[in-house]
């Protein structure tokens, strides 16, 4: 039998401390950012398009990183 996908007891906390989240929303923006000045043509933007990617991939490569380290608490624990 399956289980049921739930969220973390604690999911407020990770949502606010977690930095491969805001590593992964940085990387969202990113690419939010690719696909609207790819629709209106980057002729005046002076970063080649492999220099974007090339960014891109180490925001995601950071956070892939930052999801296997052990993040400390704001309290001391952990």
């Amino acid at each position: 039998m399956r289980r049921r996908p739930q969220l973390l007891p604690d999911w407020r906390t990770v949502l606010r401390r977690a930095w491969s989240l805001r590593l992964i929303l940085l990387a969202g923006l990113l690419t939010g950012c690719e696909a609207v000045l790819s629709a209106m043509g980057t002729d005046w933007l002076p970063v080649p398009v492999w220099a974007r990617m090339v960014i891109l991939f180490g925001v995601l490569g950071a956070a892939f990183v930052a999801r296997l380290l052990a993040q400390k608490d704001d309290d001391g624990q952990g």
